[in-house]
């Protein structure tokens, strides 16, 4: 796969300034990616099978990509550049964390909350280089996830979605019923339901795993015990989710914790475990919130509202250690005209 090329950018005085939907996106990128930068840089160090490298450093050319023209863009428009992540934050010497097969499912992951991200940005750009910039991330992005699928695939990685039989006949909803969850006559899941929970067991099989390796290679008591913490959370919603596909007689993927070596050297700076793992569970907000919206059983949806919760407050602890430490970066804010008003 030959990695595209930034896009060009329309002249500033055909585009306007930057709205704050664009300033947002643009910002949300910029650090998501620097941060891929450290982490695939990594990966390639420590990679053996030609077909998964050569993947790896695909994805690696596009977030560099993406990063060289969200600079160059903030160059024109007199714009800082964010700090996000730096050659500081990455020991490419360190020792293998994960076996070949992890990174596959680790692009897989990353790429469709890139791919969701880039996917709003479309419909949210009003300059013209800037949606055309997103049209291309997520074109990139999209052809990226096809060859991680079909790799995983070809290596008997993939386990695919449950199985479900076709309807016979069109068929509409006739009983209240059909919204029973807890008590009475309960209906099996449907599709959408299925592809959701499905999707959500995936995610946490490789969150979790990501929180045991930074777990195994934190420094600090502080950071240990959160990662401690998510991949109990992650755990415990991968078993939530089975079981509801269990019940079912509905199949589960895996888990992934046997693709984490021994390792305790840490590639990682704190600061890039953290900011990773808030980033991720962030956008499990947005997937557990995209299945409660397909949700008609009651039972389905009290279980994701419950979990939301948990994840909220998972991510604010986090949150406020990075705060504490320094480290959490300001995205782009409104004039406070309150504080204005009173200098």
């Amino acid at each position: 796969m030959s990695p595209s090329k930034p896009v060009p950018l329309t002249p500033l005085n055909a585009a306007g300034p930057l709205t704050s939907a664009e300033q947002a996106k643009l910002w949300a990128t910029y650090m998501g990616n620097s941060m891929a930068i450290r982490v695939l840089s990594y990966m390639l160090q420590n990679v053996e099978d030609q077909e998964i490298e050569q993947t790896l450093q695909t994805a690696l050319d596009i977030s560099t990509q993406m990063v060289e023209t969200i600079v160059q863009i903030f160059n024109q428009e007199n714009y800082p550049i964010p700090a996000g992540f730096s050659e500081e934050d990455v020991n490419l010497g360190a020792k293998r964390l994960f076996s070949d097969e992890f990174y596959l499912h680790y692009l897989k992951y990353t790429g469709k909350a890139g791919m969701s991200v880039y996917g709003i940005a479309v419909g949210l750009m009003t300059r013209l280089d800037i949606r055309e910039f997103f049209t291309q991330c997520l074109a990139s992005t999209n052809q990226l996830m096809n060859r991680v699928n079909e790799l995983l695939i070809a290596k008997g990685l993939m386990t695919k979605p449950p199985l479900i039989p076709y309807p016979t006949h069109r068929d509409f909803v006739k009983k209240q019923s059909y919204l029973n969850g807890f008590f009475g006559d309960v209906r099996k899941l449907h599709a959408l339901e299925i592809a959701h929970l499905y999707e959500n067991i995936e995610n946490n099989a490789t969150s979790r795993a990501v929180l045991i390796a930074f777990g195994q290679v934190a420094q600090s008591e502080q950071a240990k015990s959160y990662f401690h913490r998510g991949r109990e959370i992650a755990g415990k919603h991968y078993d939530i989710f089975s079981r509801v596909l269990e019940k079912e007689n509905l199949p589960a993927p895996p888990i992934l914790d046997p693709y984490v070596t021994t390792s305790t050297f840490s590639p990682f700076s704190e600061k890039l475990m953290l900011y990773h793992k808030l980033d991720m569970y962030s956008m499990r907000i947005r997937s557990y919130g995209n299945a409660l919206a397909f949700c008609a059983r009651h039972d389905l949806a009290q279980k994701y509202g419950r979990l939301l919760l948990e994840v909220g407050n998972y991510l604010e602890d986090g949150a406020n250690i990075l705060i504490d430490h320094g480290w959490m970066e300001q995205p782009p804010q409104a004039v406070d005209r309150e504080a204005l008003s009173f200098e």
